[in-house]
């Protein structure tokens, strides 16, 4: 938890796994999941036109995931999330699937740019997710020899 949503990026270089998308993409669980199986994880969230750490883009160690769903389904689970909190019939970025169309698409690029594989989340479980990011890490240890 110490490294949850970004805190402490100067630490992820120790980091075996570092999950990178937008807010609901299920970085947090996943991350205790994989926490909870013996992967030291972290989690970064990428927020539209902000930079990302800059250990991050400099880091070698670990394997960085974008974690990405679609708009609609972002929407709907935020839209949850706020329920009852805001007046649900203004106008609303974090909910809006246009913004959130946005920020995937800049979620997206970032991976692209760094060469980050990108895992669609939108009908997963986080095991199932999990399970690919395994895979993952294991292909990557594997080719570091």
């Amino acid at each position: 938890m110490e490294h949850d949503d970004g805190q402490l990026p100067l630490d992820v270089e120790e980091a075996d796994v570092i999950l990178v998308g937008i807010s609901r993409t299920s970085k947090t669980p996943t991350s205790i999941y994989l926490a909870n199986r013996g992967v030291k994880t972290a989690n970064v969230p990428i927020v539209l036109d902000m930079k990302l750490p800059e250990a991050l883009a400099l880091a070698k160690r670990p394997l960085i995931v974008g974690l990405v769903a679609s708009a609609e389904r972002i929407s709907q689970i935020r839209q949850n999330r706020i329920l009852g909190s805001v007046d649900e019939n203004a106008f609303n970025p974090y909910t809006d699937r246009v913004t959130i169309s946005r920020e995937i698409a800049y979620a997206r690029q970032l991976c692209t740019r760094h060469g980050w594989p990108v895992i669609d989340v939108t009908r997963r479980s986080i095991e199932e997710t999990a399970a690919a990011i395994l895979a993952l890490y294991a292909k990557a240890r594997e080719n570091r020899g």
